[in-house]
C-alpha cells in the first residue's frame, strides 16, 4: 500500500533512507527480514530518497503488515510558495550563527551550545521557517557574513547554493514530522536525513526513537563525498594546500556529522552490528549507556538445505554478490580475476547485482574487462535470487572498500560457501572469529588488504584448493550456525520493541 499522505496509526513507523524498498542490497534485505519477522506488528515506511528519477521501481514486495508507504525525495522539493522579499528576522539568524559557531568548535571558549538547543527548537516547533531562510533579507546578510567569516573558497554563487541545497531538506523534514500518524515507536536505519526526521519526531511526539545503524552514515558519506566529482573546488594550484580537502567537502562531511549527533542524541537505543561500530558511535556523540550490538543474523532453515545441492566437486567460481557502485570496488575484484585466470585458467567471476545505481560505474567495469582480455571469464548477472546462485559457486568475493557486517557472508556460510573479503568493517570477524571460542572454529575463508588485487587473487587461488576449501566450509557452518541465526537477531529486537512499548503505560 503506497500513500502520499498516511493516517493509519502504527506500531513501528521505519525510517528509511535511500533503501527498502526501492533499492536492493544488504540493509534493504534487513528491513524486509525484520518486517516479515514480526507479523504481529503493523508498520508504516517513510523513504527518504534523493530525486524520483533515481529509483525505477520497487525491488520488493510490501509485506502484508505494511499499514502503508510513504516516500519523499530530497533533491525534488517542489515550493509552492511564491518568492516573496521581506525582511525576516534578525534575531533567528543570530542564534544560527552561534550554533554553527559551537559546530565549528564545539570547545571553543566563544561558543554557545545552548544556541544548538535554541535553533533546533525553534525548527521543531515551526518557528524558523524556510522562507525566512530562503528569501528573506536577513538570510542574505547571514550567508555574506558567513562566507566573508569562514569559506576558503574564492566563488560565492557555489557557497550560495551549497548552502541552500544543504539545508533545504531540513524544513522537508520538519514537514513529514508535522504530518506523520502516531507510531508505538520511531525505528531509524541510519542517521543522516532519516535519523535527523526521528530526531524530529521524538521531540515532537514523545514517542521512543531506535536507531539502528549497518554502517556508520558519516564514515560512508566521508567516502562518498571524496570520490564526488559534483563538489566544486575553484581554488587555483597556489591557493591549495595539499593536507587539506576542499571547502565544500569539509562543509558537507560537519553537516552530516551534525544530523549523527542530533540523532545520538535523541534516540533511546543505539544499536550498531558489532562492537567496532559501537565504539565509534560512542566516539560520534552516542551516550556509551544507550548502545548495544546486535548482529545480523540469517535464515537457516532457508539457506542450510542449499547445501545438500552442491556437487562434490568444488566449482571455481568466485562470485561476488553485491551492487555495482564504487564503494564495492568491483574493479579490484575485476584486476585480481586476470591474476587468478592466469593461475587457474578453469575460474570464472560472476558478478550478481543491480547495475543501475551507478551506470557510469558499471559501464567502466566492463570496458576493464575488455582491457584485460577477460571477456570470456567475467559474467555480470544482474540481480539474482541467492538461492539459485550459492549452490553454483565456490567461493564468495566481497572486495569493498567498507562494509558493517555484510549478510552476503553469512548467508554464504549457510550455504556452505566460504569467502574471500577485505578488511572492512566486521569482515575479520566474521572470517577469523572474535574471541577464543568463536576463534577455535578456525578461518571460514581469507581476509585481505583494500584495494590490493594481488592479494586478493593469492587468497582466492589457495581458498579455491580442496583440503583449504574444505576446513574453510566447515568453519563456515559452524559460525553462523552458533552466532548469526535469525532467531537470536529476532530475540534481540523484540526485548527492544518490548520494552519502547511498555514505556507507553509507565
Amino acid at each position: 500500500m503506497t500513500t502520499d499522505h498516511p493516517t493509519r496509526p502504527v506500531d513501528v513507523c521505519l525510517l528509511l533512507e535511500g533503501t527498502f524498498p526501492y533499492v536492493s542490497g544488504g540493509v534493504s534485505s534487513w528491513v524486509n527480514q525484520i518486517i516479515r519477522g514480526f507479523p504481529e506488528l503493523q508498520f508504516g515506511i517513510v523513504f527518504l530518497g534523493s530525486r524520483r528519477e533515481d529509483y525505477a521501481g520497487m525491488k520488493y514486495t510490501l509485506p502484508d503488515n505494511v499499514a502503508w508507504l510513504t516516500c519523499h525525495y530530497l533533491h525534488d522539493i517542489q515550493h509552492n510558495d511564491k518568492p516573496r522579499a521581506h525582511r525576516g528576522d534578525a534575531a533567528e539568524f543570530e542564534i544560527i550563527a552561534k550554533a554553527h559557531a559551537h559546530f565549528r568548535a564545539p570547545n571553543g571558549l566563544d561558543t554557545s551550545p545552548e544556541a544548538v538547543e535554541r535553533m533546533l527548537e525553534r525548527l521543531f516547533n515551526g518557528l524558523m521557517g524556510r522562507s525566512d531562510f530562503l528569501y528573506s533579507e536577513a538570510a542574505w546578510h547571514f550567508i555574506c557574513n558567513q562566507y566573508r567569516q569562514h569559506s576558503t573558497d574564492p566563488s560565492f554563487v557555489d557557497y550560495f547554493w551549497t548552502i541552500r541545497a544543504m539545508h533545504a531538506p531540513v524544513w522537508l523534514l520538519a514537514e513529514i514530522a508535522a504530518k506523520l500518524p502516531p507510531a508505538r515507536l520511531f525505528h531509524s536505519v541510519s542517521t543522516g536525513y532519516a535519523g535527523f526526521l526521528g530526531a524530529l519526531l521524538k521531540h515532537r511526539t514523545g514517542a521512543r526513537l531506535l536507531l539502528s545503524e549497518h554502517g556508520i552514515y558519516t564514515k560512508e558519506r566521508k567516502i562518498d563525498l571524496y570520490q564526488s566529482e559534483w563538489i566544486r573546488d575553484n581554488r587555483n594550484v597556489f591557493e591549495r594546500e595539499a593536507s587539506r580537502i576542499g571547502y565544500f567537502r569539509e562543509l558537507w562531511i560537519r553537516f552530516f556529522e551534525q544530523l549523527g549527533r542530533q540523532c545520538y542524541r535523541a534516540a533511546d537505543d543505539i544499536v550498531a552490528l558489532y562492537e567496532a561500530n559501537r565504539l565509534r558511535q560512542v566516539r560520534d556523540g552516542a551516550e556509551a549507556a544507550r548502545t548495544r550490538s546486535i548482529p545480523n543474523g540469517i535464515d537457516l532453515a532457508r539457506l542450510a538445505p542449499l547445501r545438500a545441492q552442491r556437487d562434490e566437486s568444488i566449482p571455481p567460481v568466485l562470485c561476488l554478490i553485491g551492487r555495482v557502485v564504487p564503494i564495492k570496488d568491483i574493479k579490484t575484484f575485476i584486476r585480481a580475476m586476470r591474476t587468478v585466470v592466469n593461475r587457474r585458467p578453469d575460474a570464472e567471476a560472476w558478478i550478481a547485482g543491480p547495475e543501475d545505481e551507478s551506470p557510469d560505474y558499471a559501464q567502466e567495469c566492463r570496458e576493464l574487462v575488455v582491457s584485460l582480455g577477460l571477456a570470456d571469464k567475467v559474467r555480470f548477472l544482474g540481480f539474482q535470487r541467492i538461492d539459485a546462485l550459492l549452490p553454483k559457486v565456490g567461493v564468495v568475493v566481497l572486495s569493498s572498500i567498507s562494509e558493517a557486517l555484510p549478510l552476503v557472508l553469512l548467508e554464504g556460510y549457510a550455504a556452505g560457501v566460504p569467502a574471500v573479503t577485505t578488511d572492512v568493517g566486521s569482515c575479520r570477524q566474521l572470517v577469523y572469529g572474535h574471541g577464543a571460542e568463536d576463534e577455535a572454529l578456525g578461518a571460514s575463508g581469507r581476509v585481505v588488504g583494500v584495494a590490493d588485487p594481488q592479494a586478493l587473487a593469492d587468497a582466492a587461488v589457495e581458498l579455491l584448493e580442496p583440503a583449504h576449501w574444505h576446513a574453510a566450509q566447515a568453519a563456515g557452518i559452524a559460525r553462523v550456525e552458533r552466532y548469526y541465526t535469525q532467531a537470536q537477531m529476532f530475540d534481540s529486537y523484540r526485548a527492544l520493541y518490548g520494552a519502547a512499548f511498555a514505556t507507553e503505560t509507565a
